[in-house]
């Protein structure tokens, strides 16, 4: 009896983490219709390499702005005009992120997981362009193309 129970539980765990994960195509098979980006703007990867707290998906904000959502094993995009921004996630508290985009730039924010009191803390990260890219090459696209 409780074997079976425990079976039961780690089935259940398994259907939870795996309905948390994002889905989507994989980074290698949507990079090449991802469009140029502008003259005078760079290019901002928002990623999740992590299942922990894979029900924990709070949204991403840049300069206030909604641009996504944290999504377990997803990444998403967004380009924007070179300037100084904020991106910010928040649960039972607000974790924010400055940085300088520069023209013709690529910036890699990873997002994550922590131990909080009641639920997981949001947490940004910025990471080094070899690491982000290595990071979101096996990532699901969470976001839209155009033509889709």
């Amino acid at each position: 009896m409780r074997r079976s129970y425990l079976k039961f539980g780690l089935a259940a765990a398994v259907v939870v983490l795996a309905s948390g994960c994002a889905t989507g195509p994989k980074h290698s098979e949507v990079a090449a219709r991802f469009p140029a980006v502008k003259s005078g703007e760079g290019r901002i990867y928002f990623y999740r390499n992590s299942t922990f707290g894979a029900a924990v998906q709070p949204e991403i904000r840049l300069n206030g702005q909604v641009v996504g959502k944290s999504q377990p094993n997803g990444f998403f995009f967004v380009d924007r005009a070179a300037g100084n921004y904020v991106a910010s996630s928040s649960t039972e508290t607000e974790k924010t992120l400055s940085f300088t985009l520069q023209p013709g730039e690529t910036k890699y924010v990873k997002s994550s997981i922590g131990f909080g009191l009641v639920v997981g803390r949001a947490v940004l990260d910025l990471v080094a362009p070899t690491q982000g890219a290595a990071d979101i090459s096996n990532l699901s696209y969470t976001g839209t193309l155009a033509g889709k």
